[in-house]
């Protein structure tokens, strides 16, 4: 099955920017002012659960706090042929990717994998991604019920982890921060928004300029990102989103 699949190479070497060259490193972050906040865990209603149209996430996300975010539906890249990809009118930069489910767990995934076949194991899984100069996330790892098993968490395959998710118990996130700090990979925050109150509860932060799919996977596969909670809406904010997806 890996073996099967091919990346696109245009992509890898597309619009003057050449990315298969990038390689793995944590980086020590030498400040912790923040150059641009990303929520990397989003669902548009193209995910059968969830209620969150597009519009809502392109018109709300800057009021947010956010300077990102990566739209990231079950199983599909579709919302690509609905948002054009990179920087907005009002300065948001729109990232495509997809939540990837393996036997093994959930992954976000980035980069020209708009035609994975289903079903693959995790570790093949990233493998694939690796080779494609991608970049994969291990979803929610500790969540109850959809965990990310402990063999692919503890191999030296898997190097992103999200940290933080908007929809976890505290505990489930507590226990991803432990395991990024014990051990010293690469820790994201994302909201796994499926509604609008949900949109920019946790955060990445990205200690460098993103414009566009490559850059955003460059920072991750050099370590320039951390996890970020963001703080919590003024209550009218939060009111009248919670009316807007009802």
């Amino acid at each position: 099955m890996l073996h099967s699949y091919s990346v696109n190479r245009q992509f890898l070497s597309g619009a003057g920017r050449c990315i298969g060259k990038q390689y793995w490193s944590h980086r020590g972050l030498s400040s912790k002012n923040h150059v641009m906040l990303f929520d990397i865990h989003v669902h548009s209603d193209i995910s059968p659960c969830s209620h969150l149209a597009l519009s809502d996430i392109l018109n709300h996300s800057r009021r947010r706090g956010l300077d990102g975010v990566c739209i990231t539906d079950h199983g599909t890249m579709a919302v690509g042929s609905r948002v054009r990809e990179g920087m907005q009118a009002d300065g948001l930069c729109v990232i495509v990717g997809m939540e990837y489910t393996t036997p093994q767990g959930d992954f976000l995934v980035f980069g020209p994998f708009e035609h994975l076949p289903p079903g693959l194991a995790a570790q093949d899984l990233l493998a694939l991604v690796d080779l494609g100069a991608g970049a994969a996330v291990a979803a929610h790892p500790f969540r109850p019920g959809r965990t990310v098993v402990e063999s692919v968490l503890t191999s030296n395959a898997c190097r992103l982890v999200e940290a933080v998710n908007g929809r976890n118990p505290a505990a489930a996130n507590e226990q991803a921060l432990a395991l990024v700090r014990r051990r010293k990979v690469v820790g994201l925050g994302g909201s796994d928004a499926h509604s609008l109150d949900e949109l920019g509860r946790m955060a990445t932060r990205l200690h460098t300029p993103v414009h566009c799919r490559q850059d955003f996977i460059a920072a991750l596969r050099q370590g320039r990102c951390e996890e970020h909670v963001m703080p919590p809406l003024p209550a009218p904010m939060a009111t009248r989103a919670s009316g807007n997806t009802r």
